[in-house]
């Protein structure tokens, strides 16, 4: 099946026959749904914490902190803005010249409440001897809209969100990349340094590049800090083969595989590359402006102080079950551990040997850890927080995707419609076992987890192949723990009229 041409195509990317066998086999008998026991609500699986416990946990983080530990922000910021101005995009090229829509109507009605104006009035200055006001005054509404997306103006149509002049400030305007340095400044520092790492495309990391050195002076003047800023791409081997509706290999007119990127889950492996205990990871548009980032950083504290004050207490039952001096109590305590603070329950527990059960145990609590933010459900879509059947029989924490469960399942769709609670992806990771030493990232990848969408090439329909999503079938085999936070921890910008709600105003 696969040509010589093929394999030199596969060596260069990184990829394995192997790999792509699996990926064939994927397409032609697609991925199972999830078995699930129930979607986690407060008290069953979720952590509603009182004022006392979280004024304990953010005191355990800064004594974490203050012990000097590695902590990186870790930010996936590839993603375009295009999906941002889809609205404007269609005004563009609508068969009218005025705003007709509601949407519309908001942009140009509340065009000075944009951090962008600034930088948008000068561009029509540039591009059309006129500022904004004189254009909407003549009419010309689409050399406004134009001057905002296309490469001669602002080009923001094409740039990643990271990019984009969110908020506006007395004497500036900030891009989502440095609100994320100010808020490692606020909860992900140490000994006065702070680690963030950015993922980003490779066609715009010198532009990413290009902002941080000039931004980078101001902040670490304005917080008395040091960054430590990098940047990583998603790797080729990470592509995954694009296929026929007939289940073979895809290839395009001059006879080449097509690959396409395996999606946010390939970044399991940049995750996994850094060289840290601890890493913050949150999506590059979920953030506010100062006055707003006092409950930010309060919560992002008490998650990672609920983290390490987990892991240390697994840490030490695991050195007790290694040591091998252990009581029937011990194992009692760790068993309890295992249900109540990691949320795995077991149905086979009480029917193991006691060599098996140690052994079982020992794997619960030498594992990857991560904590979890979670907000009740209004509607904005997202991944579930569930607690679902994994391969082996255990029942654990995960958060899913609504591809993920069986819509012919009634009592599946039940839980998933009524679930309380989603997750906006707030997470704080740790990565390292009780040894100091980095954990295999890609072990712990449930490949079963995966989905096919159906795209096209030139005309040609297609089906493309995700990998298992960072959050979800990539962390699958992670210890997870949910922890419900104020749903104003979550602002996400989806539409460029997100950013005219008032926690996105200065």
């Amino acid at each position: 099946m696969l040509t010589e041409q093929d394999k030199i195509q596969l060596q260069e990317k990184g990829i394995t026959e192997q790999q792509i066998e699996a990926q064939l086999k994927c397409f032609r008998e697609g991925f199972p749904f999830l078995k699930l026991r129930a979607a986690a609500s407060v008290g069953n699986g979720i952590l509603r914490l009182t004022d006392e416990e979280v004024d304990k946990y953010i005191a355990a983080w800064n004594d974490y902190k203050n012990e000097g530990h590695h902590i990186t922000k870790f930010v996936p910021a590839s993603g375009a803005a295009s999906r941002m101005f889809k609205n404007m995009f269609e005004f563009l090229s609508a068969d009218y010249d005025e705003p007709t829509t509601p949407f519309e109507k908001k942009f140009f009605e509340e065009i000075h409440n944009f951090a962008f104006y600034p930088a948008l009035d000068d561009s029509c200055h540039v591009n059309e001897g006129k500022g904004v006001d004189a254009l909407i005054e003549e009419g010309n509404y689409k050399a406004v809209v134009a001057n905002m997306l296309e490469e001669d103006g602002l080009n923001y149509g094409q740039l990643p969100k990271g990019l984009l002049q969110f908020h506006a400030y007395p004497d500036e305007a900030r891009t989502p990349l440095e609100e994320h340095l100010v808020e490692a400044a606020l909860y992900a520092s140490s000994r006065g340094e702070a680690d963030v790492h950015f993922t980003v495309s490779h066609e715009h990391r010198e532009l990413f590049e290009e902002l941080v050195e000039r931004v980078l002076p101001e902040y670490e003047a304005k917080f008395n800090i040091k960054y430590h800023v990098t940047f990583s791409e998603q790797k080729p081997s990470t592509d995954t083969l694009a296929a026929t509706m007939d289940n073979e290999p895809f290839r395009t007119e001059d006879g080449k595989l097509l690959f396409r990127p395996g999606g946010h889950g390939a970044l399991i492996q940049n995750l996994g590359d850094l060289d840290s205990e601890i890493v913050f990871v949150k999506n590059i548009d979920n953030v506010v402006p100062d006055r707003l980032k006092d409950e930010t950083v309060k919560f992002k504290q008490v998650l990672a102080g609920v983290l390490v004050s987990t892991q240390k207490k697994a840490f030490e039952l695991l050195d007790i079950l290694e040591s091998g001096k252990y009581t029937r109590e011990d194992i009692l305590d760790i068993i309890q551990f295992v249900r109540h603070d990691i949320f795995t329950d077991v149905p086979g527990l009480k029917i193991m040997e006691d060599a098996e059960l140690v052994e079982f145990l020992k794997g619960e609590l030498n594992r990857p850890m991560r904590v979890c933010g979670v907000v009740k459900n209004v509607g904005e879509p997202g991944g579930g927080p569930f607690l679902a059947y994994n391969p082996d029989g255990t029942i654990s924490a995960q958060i899913l995707e609504s591809s993920q469960i069986d819509n012919n399942n009634a009592d599946y769709m039940k839980m998933f419609q009524q679930g309380t609670h989603f997750n906006p992806v707030d997470l704080v990771c740790a990565i390292r076992n009780n040894k100091g030493e980095k954990f295999d990232l890609v072990k712990y990848v449930d490949p079963a987890t995966g989905f096919i969408s159906y795209k096209s090439k030139n005309g040609k329909d297609l089906k493309a192949l995700e990998l298992p999503g960072l959050w979800n079938g990539a962390m699958s085999n992670w210890s997870t723990i949910f922890v419900e936070v104020p749903l104003g921890t979550f602002n996400p910008v989806k539409t460029v009229n997100d950013l005219l709600r008032n926690q996105h105003q200065g």
